[in-house]
């Protein structure tokens, strides 16, 4: 049996999976993620929300009311050691994408508020690249549309690579009480790739009381949604995995709160 957080990829065709506010049952995160052949073109009017355009894979051209930035992503795999291509467009907009060469592109989308905001082509270059954890806790960041940019109204877009046998999103946290500065509520998406592609890993949802706790096996190009709770994500060994996670809240603040059962491991060690 499927778990109701589990949205399962489409194994052909344009449409990869398509997570909207409705079919999660929440407010704010929508998620969709498509295949571009080469000269193909899908059109996305932003409507009332925000958008951001992460070219995962391949190379798009991306128009937006008649303005065409062009020929954007370098990327082979979302595995590569580069960051992506990326571009905001703020509500009441049409973006036509058009596939330089074969591609892949998320479409990340929240509410937007009343404050004119511009459409922005964000560099690769500028995105920060970090690394957090130790050990097998080790995993590989990079914040697409973090927090502290204030491009966006809503809308938070950050990938993680996590190595084969390496755990991430951990020790399991969670941000699903509006209560700054101590925790925020912001839904989430986990749009996952693994390397090789016929690799799977596990993630875990689960709320102190337990009113959700599920164990999911994710497969290439699956999406996870967390409504609330904590949320850890486990590869196993041979397999390296990816996720492209989208949040949005009330307010665009990122604070989480660590479980309290597991927050001993990032205690020094003694003698240290």
């Amino acid at each position: 049996m499927v778990s109701p957080l589990l949205a399962k990829a489409a194994p052909s065709g344009r449409e990869i999976v398509n997570v909207t506010p409705e079919r999660a049952g929440w407010t704010h995160v929508g998620f969709r993620a498509v295949r571009l052949e080469a000269g193909a073109i899908e059109i996305v009017a932003t409507g009332a929300r925000e958008l951001c355009v992460v070219v995962l894979t391949g190379s798009v051209d991306v128009t937006v009311d008649g303005t065409t930035y062009a020929n954007l992503g370098t990327r082979d795999s979302v595995f590569d050691e580069k960051s992506p291509a990326a571009v905001y467009v703020p509500a009441g907009k049409t973006v036509t994408l058009r596939g330089v060469r074969q591609a892949e592109v998320g479409l990340c989308t929240a509410p937007t508020d009343a404050q004119e905001r511009t459409v922005r082509v964000i560099d690769p270059a500028t995105m920060r690249r970090s690394v957090r954890g130790k050990g097998t806790n080790t995993r590989y960041v990079c914040d697409i549309l973090p927090h502290d940019d204030p491009t966006a109204a809503h809308l938070l877009v950050v990938e993680v690579m996590t190595p084969a046998s390496h755990s991430s999103s951990y020790p399991p946290h969670k941000h699903d009480v509006e209560q700054p500065p101590v925790e925020t509520l912001l839904e989430e998406t986990y749009y996952h790739r693994l390397n090789p592609p016929q690799g799977f890993a596990f993630q875990r949802v689960y709320t102190d009381d337990r009113s959700i706790d599920e164990a999911c096996a994710v497969e290439n190009h699956d999406v996870v949604m967390v409504p609330k709770g904590y949320h850890p994500v486990v590869a196993p060994h041979g397999y390296d995995s990816y996720y492209l996670n989208v949040m949005a809240g009330p307010n665009r603040f990122w604070v989480f709160k660590n479980d309290p059962a597991h927050e001993w491991m990032l205690a020094p060690a003694a003698g240290t």
